[in-house]
């Protein structure tokens, strides 16, 4: 097939689609409102997907990333579009194969009212310190949430941000603050190792792009310990199941000194998940994200530190006043309003049997 990256980031721009894979024996796909479709009838053969992995890498800004391709089987980068449409592209090798993934960084920064965020993650934004981490599986908008709550700080605070990504996706231009973003791999070896180095960088803010593995998630903590305002990423869905991945993260002997920690440092755990959005006419039109918002209260602090997590969502369901709010609550609200459907409604939330048997009592049927 004669097919260039270029023609194919055109048309993941065309579509608005959030996902390219590239695949030998198969045809390129795009996901569109969550779906993979062919982009094209002809399947790619290996030498195809091959040649246009090393496009992309002759086209990134660093072009040893095919022998770190051979050499771990993977590698991770951003790339452009000539017109400037960035892309997170993630190349790797499956059955002796050549495939890649890029997804689309979109040029725009949303506001949190577009997003959909409640009022209360606005004012975290101004804590002096303290931990706040955004949730939730991969593809379902995290970055976006962060480069939005970043967005905020950067227009209204005056202070030092500091961003740890692997890569980069959004650039923030410094405007009331200053910021500095740095991209693992290019700038520095490591998020742990960036995290400790930006210690030493009089920051007031800093981002820390996914907490993978225990060094990191231990710095993190330390930074917001020691008087910054750190947001952090993990790839769980829900308040109680992120603190005990953290504590889980550690040795027996270290748990209730993590615990203890987390207890003090953390201001809140933002939970999303993205959904097929509904129009007027009932067809899909883009996606529309759900939050479980969790702000730590004494309550809170106390089930953490007393190993009680899983009395933690008790405390969502009546905490409205402190601006909490539980994933199946909104999910509600957003089948009410007409923009999810009831199956998305009941597949996703965590407790469908509650559901359900609140929304007959409310007088909605299926």
């Amino acid at each position: 097939m004669d097919i260039h990256i270029e023609d194919l980031l055109q048309a993941t721009i065309d579509e608005g689609a959030s996902d390219l894979h590239i695949r030998a024996h198969m045809p390129p796909k795009l996901r569109v409102h969550g779906e993979l479709l062919p982009i094209a009838e002809e399947e790619l053969t290996e030498e195809d997907s091959y040649n246009l992995c090393k496009e992309m890498v002759a086209n990134s800004s660093d072009p040893d990333k095919m022998d770190e391709v051979e050499k771990n089987g993977g590698a991770d980068f951003a790339l452009a579009h000539p017109d400037g449409t960035r892309f997170r592209v993630s190349i790797f090798k499956e059955r002796k194969r050549y495939g890649a993934v890029l997804r689309q960084i979109p040029n725009t920064l949303l506001t949190m009212e577009q997003l959909g965020l409640p009022p209360v993650v606005k004012e975290l934004l101004f804590r002096p310190r303290g931990l706040i981490l955004v949730t939730g599986p991969t593809g379902s908008g995290k970055s976006t949430t962060l480069a939005s709550m970043i967005n905020v700080i950067n227009q209204e605070r005056n202070v030092h941000i500091i961003t740890i990504e692997d890569p980069i996706e959004f650039y923030h231009n410094s405007q009331n603050s200053l910021v500095t973003q740095r991209e693992v791999g290019d700038d520095v070896p490591s998020f742990a190792e960036a995290i400790r180095r930006a210690l030493r960088q009089d920051p007031d803010v800093i981002l820390v792009g996914e907490m993978r593995d225990l060094e990191t998630i231990a710095a993190a903590i330390t930074a917001a310990e020691t008087g910054h305002l750190v947001f952090g990423t993990l790839h769980t869905t829900g308040a109680a199941e992120t603190i005990d991945r953290i504590v889980d993260a550690f040795p027996m002997n270290q748990q209730a000194q993590i615990r203890t920690q987390l207890a003090a440092g953390l201001q809140a755990v933002i939970s999303q998940i993205l959904l097929p959005k509904l129009g007027p006419d009932g067809q899909v039109h883009g996606r529309v994200a759900a939050f479980e918002i969790m702000t730590t209260t004494d309550a809170i602090r106390s089930r953490i530190r007393d190993n009680k997590t899983n009395m933690i969502k008790s405390d969502l369901q009546t905490g409205a006043k402190f601006g909490m709010q539980t994933l199946d609550s909104h999910l509600t609200n957003l089948f009410k309003q007409g923009l999810i459907a009831y199956e998305e409604l009941i597949t996703k939330s965590q407790d469908p049997d509650s559901v359900v048997a609140k929304l007959k009592e409310e007088g909605y049927g299926s």
